[in-house]
């Protein structure tokens, strides 16, 4: 979906198909069948942008095969899909029964993350939209917190550093112009948006930046002000957002309250769980860990890296942090020039939610996923952007 910002700026709206894992370029194709391309149709758009995960399988089967790759792109020409963003977070295995940790390897300090990615920006300079120069990739944020040293953090440097070289050189090469974006998320060496800063003042060039995801920022208890403010202060890039809501508990104390957190804490994915104190935020690094042995402070709400669906926040006693996305959003494009163009609905934790909450079927999925963009396009227009055909 592309709107029009009120300076003359085309923003585009992608949903993420992680939803949809699938490790290999089959699986990629039938994703397309039987999910993205009735997300279309029930939005009654001629037109959709998805932001295409590609597993490490995927990816290099289409980079070794380039009659695969404009396959790829004739189907999605074919199904009314476009392609500006790619999700580079996972490498692999992201539709596991048990994915937590896992998913932050292999990280920056090894060379599988440094090919994985240069495949994926090659491969979406080549599934750009004819019309569209600039493409985007979010990553993990280096890596995991634990076991990341000096010696970590410059192996890290240097592959970010030669990644950049390689996209200036991609881009002489094809006229198109990708960009990273690292995904800051709690409990990795980049926790924050003000992590972030060091370590790309450090690496120096446009082309890597920041992914904003509004979930992590709030379960961080970042104040969206505070942290934009503070990268473009350093002159940071915003080059991709999605658009997420972590799930919010006012009053954690209480049995019942705590009784509704405990049907959200699932074996597939790490829901890290954050409380503000007087003495500075303090978590864990799973809801169910928050739950057991009173370890995590419950006079403040807490609140769990949840992506809860943006348009069905949970029931009482809970909520979702719906409100710090909005905000964030209205400084992101509501102002006179937007701070990035590419925004991404990225909810894939549809099937991890309480069995009564799940979709049963691909239909309930499909409508599910368009009410989360019909939000989106909805907050889009508020702020004074215009659907585009």
């Amino acid at each position: 979906m592309r709107f029009r910002h009120p300076d003359g700026t085309t923003v585009h709206l992608a949903y993420c198909t992680n939803v949809h894992p699938a490790e290999t370029l089959d699986g990629v194709l039938a994703q397309l069948r039987d999910h993205c391309e009735p997300v279309r149709r029930r939005l009654g758009r001629d037109r959709l942008g998805i932001g295409l995960w590609l597993a490490a399988p995927a990816a290099q089967a289409l980079t070794a095969d380039p009659a695969a790759l404009r396959g790829l792109r004739a189907e999605l020409d074919r199904r009314g899909l476009e392609v500006v963003t790619l999700n580079g977070f996972p490498y692999q295995g992201f539709g596991s029964e048990r994915v937590k940790y896992r998913v932050y390897q292999p990280d920056w300090t090894h060379p599988a993350r440094l090919a994985h990615t240069t495949h994926l920006a090659r491969l979406l300079a080549a599934l750009l939209p004819d019309d569209i120069a600039e493409g985007t990739i979010s990553t993990l944020p280096l890596a995991w917190r634990t076991h990341f040293d000096t010696a970590a953090a410059t192996t890290a440097h240097t592959a970010l550093t030669t990644l950049a070289e390689r996209l200036d050189a991609l881009e002489d090469l094809t006229g198109n112009s990708i960009r990273i974006a690292l995904e800051p998320e709690p409990g990795c060496t980049v926790e924050t948006t003000a992590d972030a800063i060091e370590p790309l003042t450090a690496i120096g060039s446009p082309r890597i930046g920041v992914c904003v995801d509004t979930c992590h920022l709030a379960t961080s208890f970042e104040d969206p002000a505070t942290a934009l403010a503070g990268l473009a202060a350093a002159r940071i890039t915003i080059p991709k957002a999605q658009l997420s809501a972590a799930l919010h508990a006012e009053e954690p104390h209480l049995p019942e309250v705590r009784a509704a957190l405990a049907a959200f804490a699932e074996p597939r994915f790490l829901h890290q769980t954050r409380t503000r104190t007087a003495a500075g935020l303090r978590g864990t690094d799973d809801l169910d860990e928050a739950l057991t042995g009173h370890v995590l402070p419950d006079a403040a709400p807490w609140r769990s890296h949840f992506h809860v669906p943006l348009h069905a926040a949970p029931a009482p006693p809970l909520t979702s942090t719906l409100p710090v996305l909005r905000s964030t959003l209205t400084m992101l494009v509501g102002g006179p020039a937007p701070l990035t163009r590419h925004l991404e609905v990225e909810t894939y934790t549809w099937q991890a939610l309480p069995t009564a909450l799940r979709p049963r079927n691909r239909t309930q999925l499909a409508e599910g996923i368009a009410a989360e963009l019909t939000l989106a396009r909805d907050l889009l227009v508020d702020l004074g952007l215009k659907e585009l055909p």
